[in-house]
């Protein structure tokens, strides 16, 4: 399970803490990106102001006070809002993770350094696998968490983010004690 009292968690570049109502523009902006649409395992096909606010307000909150999701805010050291990383499904010994970046800060490293961070986290709250899955044409999620060190290691039909079936590539980071 997953314990939110080693958050906030920093590596002096970017910082992982829990999803916050600042948050809440930002992330209703970037959720209408078109490869965020595709590619993102998000909460709700549609977000409203109103339905980003209750994430904040009260589904962050509680996920982590059940140990069972992490929805966590990517920020960098003005505490603004660069993507999402979640730890959902969490159970004693692993939690799946997934993360994305608004448009404009793709490219910059903050998926790495988001997931780095979150396999620490993982590790320090006791768990011991960290699982991701990625439509098998998304290359760019493919090449981050492979340098996350991610190994694949499975291949199959999963529903995506809209609902299709689509061939996806499962993968496992063991956390080493």
């Amino acid at each position: 399970m997953l314990n939110s009292s080693f958050l906030p968690l920093s590596d002096g570049i970017r910082t992982l803490r829990v999803f916050a109502a600042q948050d809440t523009g930002r992330y209703l902006a970037a959720v209408q990106d078109p490869l965020i649409q595709e590619f993102g395992y998000l909460p709700a096909a549609q977000h409203t102001e109103r339905s980003v606010a209750q994430l904040a307000e009260t589904v962050a909150p509680l996920g982590l006070s059940r140990g069972d999701l992490g929805l966590l805010s990517i920020v960098d050291d003005s505490d603004t809002f660069l993507g999402s990383l979640v730890l959902f499904n969490a159970t004693r010994d692993s939690a799946e993770v997934g993360v994305w970046l608004l448009p404009q800060e793709r490219g910059s490293g903050h998926a790495l350094g988001a997931l780095k961070l979150a396999a620490t986290f993982a590790k320090q709250s006791g768990l011991r696998e960290l699982i991701a899955r990625n439509v098998e044409d998304n290359y760019a999620s493919k090449y981050v968490v492979e340098r996350a060190g991610f190994e694949e290691v499975a291949r199959g039909m999963d529903k995506t983010p809209s609902g299709e079936q689509a061939p996806h590539v499962h993968y496992r980071l063991v956390l080493r004690s």
